[in-house]
């Protein structure tokens, strides 16, 4: 079948369009190259913002060592001064004396482990569950330190219920807290905002600073 004059003039302009245009041609192909490069073929590999959107893979490792090794290591800290004056600020929220020890010593043995003042990861808990470790957010968080439950299966477990298990939480949390931290180079207000999700905003950082200076930094 041959190509009317219309047709013919068409498919002339096309080529001609091609032919005049290497560059446009070759920015779309370099485009198209790029896109391709960024993309897996499992989706784009985009490192996720904060603590709420997903997975990070350089935390996803740190948290799998850390998981690895947590029954190797044994509190050898003297703390008896600040688990007194701690548990005694924390006494209404957790009025049996097992749990609030429990949580304590967790906090400042997980905490010195990364370099986070443990003081601060008591604000935290305070702010995100107040000390209620079976907590659920409306964003499916879990336990003390609101820990997502996507982690679970990140670094090895099936039941997203040992998110509730307080030495499990304060594990995975001091770390997450820890690492978005030092992502924003010890910016507490960014590293906060991080962790819960709200980078941004100051709402949540406010909160945690305010507790802290106002509960648990108070001497």
């Amino acid at each position: 079948m041959t190509l009317g004059h219309r047709d013919r003039s068409a498919a002339d302009r096309s080529r001609c369009a091609v032919r005049a245009s290497p560059r446009r041609c070759g920015a779309r192909c370099c485009a198209a190259l790029l896109v391709m490069s960024l993309c897996g073929s499992a989706g784009w590999s985009q490192v996720p913002a904060d603590a709420r959107s997903g997975p990070d893979p350089a935390l996803r490792d740190i948290l799998v060592r850390a998981v690895a090794e947590a029954d190797s290591f044994h509190d050898r800290f003297d703390a008896e001064v600040w688990l007194t004056d701690m548990s005694r600020r924390l006494e209404r929220q957790v009025p049996d004396p097992d749990e609030r020890l429990e949580i304590l010593r967790t906090v400042h043995h997980q905490a010195s482990r990364v370099d986070v003042a443990p003081e601060l990861v008591l604000a935290v808990i305070d702010v995100e569950s107040s000390f209620d470790r079976y907590a659920i957010s409306s964003a499916s968080a879990l336990g003390l330190m609101q820990v997502m439950p996507f982690w679970v299966k990140e670094v090895g477990r099936e039941d997203k219920n040992v998110l509730f298990d307080i030495q499990f939480n304060l594990l995975l949390g001091c770390r997450i807290l820890k690492y978005y931290l030092d992502m924003e180079n010890g910016d507490l207000v960014r590293g906060l905002a991080r962790y819960n999700g709200s980078l941004g905003r100051r709402t949540y950082a406010d909160r945690v600073i305010e507790r802290l200076r106002r509960k648990w930094f108070k001497s």
